[in-house]
């Protein structure tokens, strides 16, 4: 039954209703006799009602807002009170025809008229007997139509089966009253005090929560009995969903602890949300499972993720799991399950990118090329993992970009400088709030393709920390015989990264884990020569730096003899980067003329190079006369490339003890004594009195203290300054020198050969002095960057010594 509110029961007449009486009495026998016996008008004006059914004897309010109800009841309220309600067919329509009502309906007397604050018109009747409409006169204002009354079949009202029917009814409707928290108690007063049968089936009727069809179904049935049978029917439906929604919140109620408090109060909000158009979670499932059928996951993973999706449809959406659980589905629905991008293996198209990309760096070009030749005749081969090995700035990075363009396939990058959690690499267990994906997942994710070239930036910086080894877990995915089922903790599954191209880049090989290292194919990238910075500062740096800062070629130029000088004075670098910001320089000045309006030189001279830059101040890597004895030069190689660097001793007055500076490591300091040691044993053949070991310190130096140097290759050129200082013999001129020696005198190779060339081409060397077994190494050089040099293989010091020393001695030789 809805919702009704009783006030008073006094009275229970209609005689002293008046337009000041606060009560609506309900209808006594006598009253319903006096009514049944009042005849019908011929006409009548008929007001359609949208979701009410007026019963006979029942009271009800309306309220009317559209302009021909307004009018309709001002009408008959200043008449005769009198008027027909019907109830429309269709509750939306707003504006009802003829065919839009129902025909039969209920004559109802206006009790009275209220005004409201909002421009309504309420209006309270009282239904009296039913009528149907026999033909409709007017339409406008509002309807009118002659009526004719439909009389009701009443039997035998005193049978025991009918009173049984009314007792029944009374019955259930105290019960609905009394489980149904929405009525108030003091409607069963009512109920109690109805003395009328027949008005208590229409006030059941009318209060029962049926909707307008049903209800105008039960005004139209004719015989009262069939009525009361058709009320007691709903009345059971109704009391029994009434009784198994109060069971259950019966049984809820006691098991109702705080997460199934949550769980009512969400799925509230859900039917919240999904009244305001909002997504529901089982839409958002649905969704889930719908994508899920696109993916191209074998059938492990298949259902593995059905198996998670059917744990999260039973989780409570308040939960903090249920977030989590919902990332590792998006994981798993966003990840690229057996999508490969299509490869191009056009070889003269990707040797043209590499060209256009790239200046120099022929053999790596070329290497990187037969990979990809391979990769072209045998499609199922698993990606080769490269290691570009060299100096900073010299395009490691930019290697693995263009080779992506090259083969077609998408370009993802990872930095792994200073990576010191070993879940940035294998992810975070999914127990954990918070917990995400390792990057090499994740980046799959971004990439979109299961095949995409993987650059691995800064490999050789990864390091340890009490949160794990990363390059450790990194073992795994450079492994091609165990990456096919990289095991990612978040996704707690095997991934396939076989068809995935790694590219990793270092700047010292000497720093990477043994085990990683032997897991990649090493590829030396070495530094450039003057020439070719030359080139890729015309070719790429000059323009990419104008483009950047909104200018053409017609605003700036810088011919190659002031690129040169730029190269030279300004950088020190075996890659192009300082070189870059020294350009950008360049490009600012001609910008900041342009915008204040001042002139300046387009095309740039010396003058203005240095006028931008300052003072030329490297040059310090110039090679230095050999008018002093002990002074010899040397080739190094460092992190940013080769560097030429100065032996100096000297001898003071003492007792024979050696002392070496210059901030030197372990093994370079060695490499002074085994030197000294060697020039001792023999200084019968170098002709050195053996007198002068005991009367004479030694001092050797090696200048920029403030940088630390360490490395055997400083052997050869420590011990051709030693003997040159004891016989005072001149340094050959423009002679550099890089080797390790023994204490038998022998002359073992080392590395960094082309980066240390490089070095002696800038300091203007003439002849390098090297190991014989390092022959090999100048044949793998490119023959225009040997041009203007002299080598000259040794496998002795002796030799050195010949080839080192001239038989003049130096000015002011000192007497020993």
């Amino acid at each position: 039954m809805g919702d009704s509110k009783f006030s008073n029961f006094d009275n229970m007449s209609l005689h002293s209703i008046d337009e000041d009486s606060e009560l609506i009495p309900l209808l006594t026998p006598e009253d319903e006799e006096k009514m049944n016996s009042e005849g019908l008008p011929e006409t009548l004006p008929i007001l359609p009602l949208r979701n009410t059914v007026l019963f006979p004897g029942v009271v009800v309010p309306i309220t009317a807002g559209r302009d021909k109800s307004i009018q309709l009841i001002k009408d008959a309220n200043n008449g005769s009170k009198v008027i027909g309600v019907v109830s429309q067919k269709n509750e939306e329509t707003e504006d009802p025809g003829i065919d839009d009502i129902n025909t039969l309906g209920t004559v109802a007397k206006i009790l009275r008229v209220l005004k409201m604050p909002d421009g309504n018109t309420t209006v309270i009747i009282q239904g009296k007997k039913r009528f149907e409409i026999a033909e409709v006169l007017t339409k406008e204002p509002y309807f009118t139509a002659t009526v004719r009354e439909t009389k009701e079949e009443r039997g035998d009202q005193e049978s025991s089966e009918f009173l049984a029917i009314i007792e029944s009814i009374k019955e259930l409707a105290l019960k609905i009253i009394r489980d149904n928290p929405n009525i108030p108690s003091e409607a069963s007063f009512a109920i109690k005090n109805i003395q009328s049968d027949s008005f208590l089936i229409n006030f059941v009727s009318s209060n029962l929560n049926l909707d307008v069809k049903a209800k105008q179904e039960l005004l139209e049935i004719g015989n009262l009995k069939e009525r009361a049978l058709s009320t007691l029917k709903y009345m059971n439906v109704e009391l029994q969903k009434l009784e198994l929604k109060n069971d259950i919140q019966s049984k809820v109620r006691n098991d109702l602890d705080k997460q199934q408090r949550e769980y009512f109060l969400h799925q509230q909000m859900k039917t919240i949300q999904e009244e305001l158009g909002g997504v529901s979670y089982d839409e958002e499932i649905h969704e889930m499972r719908e994508k899920a059928k696109t993916k191209k996951w074998n059938k492990i993973v298949g259902e593995h993720f059905d198996k998670e999706l059917a744990k999260m449809q039973r989780m409570n959406p308040q939960v903090a799991e249920y977030s989590i659980q919902r990332n590792y589905l998006d994981l798993f629905l966003d990840l690229p399950w057996d999508e490969f991008s299509k490869d191009k293996f056009d070889l003269k198209r990707a040797q043209k990118i590499l060209d256009r990309d790239h200046y120099g760096l022929e053999d790596v070009k070329k290497r990187i090329i037969e990979y990809l030749a391979v990769l072209k005749l045998r499609n199922d081969m698993k990606s080769p993992i490269l290691c570009l090995y060299g100096p900073p700035g010299v395009g490691k990075t930019s290697l693995g970009k263009s080779v992506a363009e090259a083969l077609g396939r998408e370009y993802v990058r990872i930095s792994l400088g200073g990576l010191r959690d070993e879940a940035e690499i294998r992810g975070h267990r999914k127990t954990y709030i918070g917990a995400m994906p390792g990057r090499i997942i994740q980046s799959l994710k971004k990439a979109g393709t299961s095949n995409p070239v993987f650059i691995l930036d800064e490999i050789d910086k990864l390091s340890n920390s009490n949160q794990g080894d990363p390059s450790s877990a990194m073992l795994e995915v450079l492994d091609p015989e165990q990456n096919s089922e990289f095991y990612d903790n978040f996704l707690e599954m095997g991934y396939d990264l076989s068809k995935v191209m790694f590219i990793a880049t270092a700047n010292n090989l000497g720093s990477i884990q043994p085990a990683l290292r032997d897991r990649m194919e090493i590829i030396n990238v070495t530094g450039y020569t003057i020439e070719e910075k030359v080139e890729i500062a015309k070719k790429h740096l000059l323009p990419k730096q104008l483009k950047e800062h909104g200018l053409s070629d017609k605003h700036l130029k810088i011919g190659k003899p002031q690129l040169e000088k730029i190269v030279e004075g300004y950088t020190r670098e075996s890659g192009v980067r300082s070189l870059e910001k020294q350009i950008a320089k360049m490009v600012r000045y001609a910008a900041k003329n342009i915008a204040t309006e001042e002139e300046y030189n387009i095309k740039i001279g010396n003058d203005d190079v240095e006028e931008v830059l300052g003072i030329p101040r490297l040059e310090r890597d110039k090679y230095e006369n050999n008018d002093v004895a002990g002074v010899v030069t040397g080739l190094a190689w460092t992190s940013v490339g080769g560097d030429i660097l100065f032996i100096e001793s000297i001898l003071s007055k003492g007792k024979g003890t050696l002392n070496i500076t210059g901030n030197l490591g372990k093994v370079m300091k060695e490499s002074a004594t085994i030197a000294m040691e060697y020039i001792k044993s023999n200084a019968d053949v170098f002709g050195i009195d053996t007198d002068i070991f005991d009367k004479y310190n030694v001092h050797i130096h090696v200048p920029e203290g403030a940088t630390p140097k360490d490395g055997p290759s400083a052997g050869i050129t420590m011990l051709t300054s030693l003997v040159s200082l004891f016989t005072q013999r001149k340094v050959k001129k423009s002679l550099a020198m890089t080797g390790e020696i023994t204490l038998r005198g022998k002359v073992l190779p080392v590395g960094g050969i082309k980066e240390k060339i490089l070095a002696a081409k800038r300091a203007r060397i003439k002849e390098i002095i090297l190991c014989e077994a390092n022959k090999k190494d100048i044949l793998e050089i490119k023959e225009s960057y040997l041009k203007g040099l002299t080598f000259h293989y040794v496998t002795d010091m002796h030799e050195v010594i010949e080839l080192a020393l001239t038989k003049t001695k130096v000015k002011n030789a000192k007497k020993l």
